[in-house]
């Protein structure tokens, strides 16, 4: 058995068809979501309907949150707020139930799935270091969980401490836990244009994060037609 996990795909949908024909390359049998499928992208109905049809496991991401709501975007910064202003007005009901009726936490096999942090699952927070880690380790019964949420690829063990590695493979070891941030799958931020996701070959005990490149001026194109900012479009090709 071996997990593709991928995730913070925000509608970029040729970024997202990307990662499915590499996964399958890559011999994947099941798929795993953590969440932020929709936001900053101008394919959310695209996104949403191959996720759905793909029947897996998904968590609530935070844009998935804020496009089924009726409140305010003013917390949200100017690109977000417009961008999920026109996602709001994209998506049916039957999108809306959808992301609506997704849990914060998961637990798949034997490992947890969690867009942003295990401690407050719901307030967004972010992981970008290891005492950030330290507080969702405390809060982790499995060997290994996935999140997401940063848009950067990150590892952390714990063992006698919590570490970051810089290693995009790490096999398990038994005695020791993994937060694994998988990178994002529609709007890398680590200064990579490519997308990322992660496979988990569970009889291997081994897990990889992969950059792919995807049809990158497709995705920008497609945003400026729909009349998003043209920062949204920019920013794939800084991975910012």
């Amino acid at each position: 058995m071996k997990y593709a996990i991928f995730g913070d795909i925000h509608a970029n949908l040729e970024g997202f068809q990307a990662i499915l024909e590499d996964s399958q390359r890559q011999g994947c049998t099941d798929y795993v979501c953590v969440g932020d499928i929709v936001g900053y992208g101008a394919n959310p109905r695209e996104c949403l309907d191959i996720v759905r049809q793909m029947a897996c496991p998904v968590v609530k991401g935070n844009h998935d949150e804020e496009a089924v709501l009726t409140t305010s975007l003013e917390g949200l910064n100017p690109l977000a707020r417009q961008a999920m202003e026109w996602t709001r007005s994209q998506l049916p009901q039957e999108d809306r139930d959808f992301l609506k009726g997704l849990k914060l936490v998961r637990q798949v096999r034997d490992f947890t799935i969690v867009h942003a942090t295990l401690d407050t699952p719901g307030s967004w927070t972010y992981v970008t270091n290891k005492f950030d880690a330290m507080a969702s380790f405390s809060y982790q019964f499995t060997q290994l969980c996935f999140y997401g949420h940063t848009h950067t690829p990150r590892i952390y063990v714990k063992g006698d401490s919590v570490e970051p590695i810089e290693d995009s493979t790490v096999h398990l070891e038994m005695g020791r836990k993994y937060f694994i941030n998988i990178g994002s799958a529609g709007q890398p931020r680590d200064g990579d244009w490519r997308v990322a996701y992660a496979t988990y070959d569970v009889e291997r005990q081994e897990v990889i994060i992969h950059r792919i490149e995807y049809d990158i001026q497709t995705a920008q194109d497609k945003i400026v037609a729909a009349g998003l900012p043209e920062m949204l479009a920019h920013r794939l090709s800084l991975g910012k």
